[in-house]
């Protein structure tokens, strides 16, 4: 079985033995749009849920838009324009309008990565700016939710009239879905909030998973900051795989995201007849892995698929190695997961930790086996000793020992693949 997975800009090509029941498994999606710039029309002049976006402008001096940041495949080149343009039909001129690139903790963009995220013409005329979690001084301080959570958000975002946000929604792995609520927080969050719900009192909750939204505290605790900040109006769509857009949802935040899940879950969500032995997943390729950090999400989405007790294979580039300086300092002094789980359990929460405890989490369940070259492995603590220079020996440690037979998924598209195993299958022998 040869299979072409996402891997970098490039990709590269995965070789399972025939020996072995392979099944290559990618997300169902409607089909693309065949006019999107039609469909994004009339999505801003008839939103769901409120007033079309150029009345919900008229009397407005300003506006800020947050956008996904390089990491995330949004395509904010194609739905930029119309919304701006409808900003300037309700009398907002351009030097009142705010771009802000919702970086969460990540790294502000650089000028070239600017032009790719919104376009060189949108780059030149307007205010584009990174949030910068970090400074505090950039924050508005909002009080605190009805569960305790601090929230601060983005001064430049809030001192504006009209607050709006451009995603995209796929699964995400505390979430359930990204998008919508997401753009705000943690996309312009201080660091103090962004912390506290990535803490493990919303990280070990059962329900804070990918594609869960029903019951998730996380889901309703962002809902509620959202809603503090004046989150006024989304411009969301959703994807295919070939990053082409298949459905366009504007309009009241809650609403206008409940109907891009729904949209989702209709028509996107694979089904597996029972879990299976082993998985060979990436990290979505690029831009998703540039980091190892990044790449963990391939990891958490492919546990929903693996018999207790499993393997999973991780394939990403991270070109960019390991991630933020505290972050790479906590892998490096990774010795395992039960350990790290226990160490922070009740310490104060550090920035990035979380996506070591997603990882440590899945440790706990299933053997996990890592390609990701440019991430050294003397920087990846105990997991080094899974960790591959070369892919066939990679492959070759996550087969070894399993029966000829042996079920094993390939998902060339990672944590972009939304699908479920049916469960009950008991743990591999």
């Amino acid at each position: 079985m040869r299979t072409r997975f996402a891997f970098g800009k490039s990709g590269i090509e995965v070789s399972v033995p025939d020996r072995f029941r392979c099944r290559v498994v990618k997300s169902r999606c409607a089909d693309a749009l065949k006019d999107e710039n039609t469909a994004l029309e009339a999505a801003l002049d008839h939103p769901i849920g409120c007033r079309p976006l150029a009345e919900l402008a008229a009397g407005r001096e300003s506006a800020a838009i947050a956008v996904c940041d390089i990491t995330r495949p949004a395509p904010n080149r194609r739905t930029l324009l119309p919304l701006l343009t409808r900003l300037h039909s309700a009398g907002i001129a351009a030097e009142d309008i705010t771009i802000l690139i919702a970086t969460g903790l990540h790294r502000e963009a650089t000028k070239e990565e600017i032009e790719v995220i919104v376009g060189p013409e949108v780059a030149a005329r307007y205010r584009v700016l990174s949030h910068d979690a970090r400074n505090a001084g950039l924050h508005r301080k909002l009080g605190m939710t009805r569960r305790g959570t601090p929230v601060s958000i983005d001064e430049r975002f809030m001192a504006a009239d009209l607050h709006l946000s451009l995603g995209f929604v796929e699964q995400h792995l505390m979430l359930g879905f990204s998008g919508g609520r997401k753009l705000v927080v943690p996309g312009l969050a201080s660091q103090e909030t962004i912390k506290v719900i990535h803490s493990p009192r919303f990280m070990r909750e059962p329900l804070a998973k990918e594609g869960s939204i029903a019951g998730n505290p996380l889901h309703a605790e962002l809902l509620e900051m959202a809603e503090m900040a004046r989150h006024d109006f989304i411009l969301d769509v959703t994807l295919t795989l070939d990053r082409k857009i298949n459905g366009v949802f504007a309009g009241d935040p809650k609403k206008a995201h409940a109907a891009a899940v729904e949209f989702l879950e209709a028509t996107s969500l694979e089904r597996l007849e029972e879990p299976v032995d082993a998985v060979i997943t990436s990290a979505a390729g690029h831009p998703l892995d540039l980091t190892f950090y990044q790449s963990i999400k391939g990891i958490s989405a492919a546990q929903h698929l693996v018999k207790h007790g499993g393997r999973i294979l991780l394939i990403g580039e991270c070109a960019e190695g390991i991630g933020s300086r505290e972050f790479a300092r906590m892998l490096e002094g990774f010795s395992s997961s039960s350990g790290f789980l226990e160490e922070i359990r009740d310490s104060a929460v550090e920035i990035d930790q979380w996506q070591l405890e997603r990882l440590a989490l899945c440790g706990l369940h299933y053997e996990l086996f890592f390609y990701t070259p440019q991430a050294p492995k003397e920087k990846l603590g105990l997991l080094g000793a899974v960790s591959f220079d070369n892919l066939g020996d990679a492959i070759e440690a996550l087969l070894d020992g399993l029966q000829d037979g042996a079920s094993i998924a390939l998902i060339p598209e990672g944590p972009y693949t939304f699908a479920r195993a049916e469960e009950g299958a008991t743990a591999v022998s």
